[in-house]
C-alpha cells in the first residue's frame, strides 16, 4: 500500500509539473504574440506617418543674384504660385532676359539660346527658333559668324497697365555694344523693347527650373532702335561722353 501511495503522489507531482510547463509555454506564446502585434502596430504606424509626411517634403529652388557694381549677393524670393510676384522680381527677370537674349558671343551662344528658351511661351519659342535657324540670313549665327560680339546693358524698365486693369506689359530700354572681330572699339546703339509677360507654373525639368524657378514667361517681344532727341545727344557731349557711350 505504501508503494502504491508513493507512486500515486509521484504521478500527481509529475502531472502538476507538466501542467505548470504547459501553462508556462502558453504564457510565453501569448507574450510573444503580444510583442509581435506591438511590433507590427509600430511598423504600420511608422509607414502611415511616412506616407502622410511625404507631401510636406519638396525641393525649393532659388535664384542667387549678384549686383554687378557693388558685389552684394541676395536671394530672389521664390514664387509659390499663390500670389503675384513683386514688381522687383518681375523687373529682375525682364532685365535678365534682355541682357542674355539680346547679346551674342559665339562661345556662349548655345547656352544663351537654351536659357532664353526657358522663359518663352509657346508662340514666342517658335519665333525664337525661326530667328536663330541657320537657314535665316538674319540669324545671329550668320550675321556674326565672323567673330563679332554683342553685349546688352539695360538702362531702365517701365511697366504699363491696360485699360482693363491687366498689368502684363513692360518697356525695357537698353544699349547694344557691338565689337567687330579683332577690333578694340565698340559701336553703341539705343534700343527699346516692348514685352508682354505672364507667370505660369514652374517647369518640372530641373535644368529649366535652374534658369527660371518662378515660371516667368515672355509671351511677346518686340524690339526696335530708339532715336534719342538732339537735346539728349548734346547733353551727353557736353558732359564729355560721346552719345551712345556706355557709362
Amino acid at each position: 500500500m505504501s508503494t502504491d501511495s508513493a507512486l500515486l503522489d509521484y504521478c500527481r507531482e509529475a502531472e502538476s509539473w507538466d501542467a505548470d510547463r504547459q501553462r508556462g509555454l502558453k504564457h510565453a506564446a501569448r507574450v510573444a504574440w503580444w510583442v509581435a502585434a506591438a511590433g507590427w502596430s509600430c511598423a504600420i504606424a511608422g509607414s502611415a506617418a511616412l506616407v502622410l509626411l511625404m507631401p510636406l517634403k519638396r525641393v525649393e529652388p532659388f535664384v542667387v543674384r549678384v549686383d554687378n557694381s557693388t558685389g552684394i549677393v541676395d536671394v530672389v524670393p521664390v514664387y509659390t504660385g499663390s500670389s503675384t510676384p513683386t514688381e522687383a522680381v518681375t523687373r529682375y527677370f525682364l532685365a535678365h532676359y534682355v541682357s542674355v537674349c539680346e547679346r551674342f558671343n559665339f562661345a556662349t551662344a548655345e547656352s544663351d539660346y537654351e536659357e532664353c528658351g526657358a522663359f518663352h511661351a509657346a508662340a514666342r519659342n517658335q519665333a525664337w527658333y525661326a530667328a536663330w535657324a541657320t537657314t535665316n540670313p538674319k540669324s545671329p549665327l550668320n550675321v556674326y559668324k565672323d567673330g563679332t560680339t554683342v553685349r546688352a546693358q539695360v538702362e531702365s524698365v517701365s511697366f504699363f497697365t491696360r485699360a482693363s486693369g491687366l498689368a502684363d506689359l513692360a518697356q525695357v530700354r537698353y544699349l547694344k555694344a557691338t565689337r567687330q572681330a579683332g577690333g578694340a572699339d565698340e559701336k553703341f546703339t539705343h534700343w527699346i523693347a516692348t514685352i508682354q509677360y505672364a507667370y505660369a507654373d514652374p517647369a518640372k525639368d530641373p535644368k529649366t527650373r535652374r534658369w527660371n524657378p518662378l515660371g516667368f514667361k515672355v509671351v511677346d517681344f518686340r524690339s526696335e532702335p530708339e532715336v534719342l532727341p538732339d537735346s539728349a545727344i548734346g547733353a551727353a557731349e557736353s558732359a564729355g561722353s560721346p552719345a551712345g557711350r556706355l557709362p
